[in-house]
């Protein structure tokens, strides 16, 4: 697609900040009014339409994607977005810990138990670890608590949520990711561990090696979505 407006800006409406391309506002995919949380969304989101070359690549519209998710998919039934995320709590990769006589075991503690126990201590809530991959019901409490912390979410929270979750099969991981000292990063790795303990094993991959590049990426984009549509939120 020919690049087709020559102007890009951003603006507050009634409904929320909105992109303008030659003074008209953005819609979404799904039709709606592209209503935007924080001028600073809509700055980058501005952004990504001003980057655009003579040809559209819909390949880099990022934040757009994310935020016509938000609000065309998320927005529209957040129970099902929230029932989604909950079974990552149930299964979540960090309490699924090898068998104490593996070497696996130690770099896990070493790696996840920091997250998982702080990750405790803010929520104020207790996971079940579990050596092997016997399923274990997590605490009623605890699943009920998160609950209560997903429905109090916004529709771009929980869209990135559930990105960051499916990413890092973790919503303990996804959710500590969103903390304003959140070590990005070292989630990431956290969240990876397993693959590379593997790979440092029986050898790298280089096609692997490349989705997991990309993943990495579109972890932190995610990441940095949700803090911009939060910058100017209460």
């Amino acid at each position: 697609m020919k690049r087709f407006y020559k102007q890009v800006s951003f603006a507050e409406e009634a409904e929320g900040w909105r992109v303008l391309l030659d003074g008209r506002a953005i819609k979404t995919v799904g039709g709606r009014p592209q209503a935007l949380p924080s001028a600073a969304l809509a700055q980058a989101m501005a952004q990504e339409w001003a980057d655009q070359g003579e040809e559209i690549d819909t390949t880099r519209f990022i934040y757009r994607d994310m935020a016509d998710y938000a609000l065309d998919m998320v927005a529209q039934d957040s129970a099902e977005a929230i029932e989604s995320l909950l079974p990552y709590a149930e299964t979540d990769t960090l309490c699924y810990r090898a068998d104490p006589d593996e070497a696996l075991f130690e770099k896990q503690q070493q790696v996840w138990e920091p997250v998982l126990t702080k990750a405790e201590a803010r929520l104020g809530l207790r996971f079940e670890r579990i050596s092997g991959i016997i399923h274990r019901p997590q605490p009623a409490a605890t699943l009920a608590a998160l609950r209560g912390l997903l429905e109090a979410s916004s529709p771009f929270r929980l869209a990135a949520l559930r990105n960051l979750s499916s990413l890092a099969a973790s919503l303990i991981i996804a959710l500590e990711a969103l903390e304003p000292d959140a070590d990005v990063a070292g989630l990431w790795a956290a969240a990876c561990l397993e693959e590379e303990w593997q790979a440092d094993l029986w050898g790298r991959d280089w096609e692997a090696e490349e989705r997991r590049e990309k993943r990495a990426k579109a972890f932190a984009a995610t990441v940095e979505f949700a803090r911009l549509a939060q910058a100017e939120t209460v």
